[in-house]
């Protein structure tokens, strides 16, 4: 479980347009949220097995970013996991399929990621 938001596709993409620093400190922080998060879930017992289907229940608190701005936010979910030392890497061999759910909760936004077995 990782709180959002974290930067949607279109945020990322004005602050890049008005300052690639600010996209960058974008970048940085939104790993940084999601490299915390998976240190609390590793030391909590959490493991994958890379190479499955993962699943992405994002909770929003409103409607008013579109489900595919909302799933640009794996990249930073992929670089948390990776700087937290859960993910190898985010390239083919261990990312092989996403699915995206989209859910409102006003109270608690966040995006909760499981494997999908086999």
């Amino acid at each position: 479980m990782i709180p959002l938001p974290l930067a949607t596709l279109n945020q990322y993409i004005s602050a890049e347009r008005t300052n690639r620093f600010k996209a960058a400190k974008i970048k940085h922080n939104a790993t940084n949220i999601a490299k915390m998060f998976t240190v609390k879930a590793i030391r909590e017992g959490v493991t994958f097995r890379w190479g499955v289907p993962l699943r992405f229940d994002w909770y929003c608190a409103d409607k008013r970013s579109d489900p595919d701005n909302i799933a640009f936010q794996h990249k930073f979910v992929f670089d948390g996991m990776m700087a937290a030392g859960f993910l190898e890497n985010d390239n083919w061999a261990h990312i092989v399929e996403l699915n995206d759910r989209f859910f409102i909760d006003k109270k608690r936004p966040r995006v909760e990621v499981y494997e999908i077995g086999e």
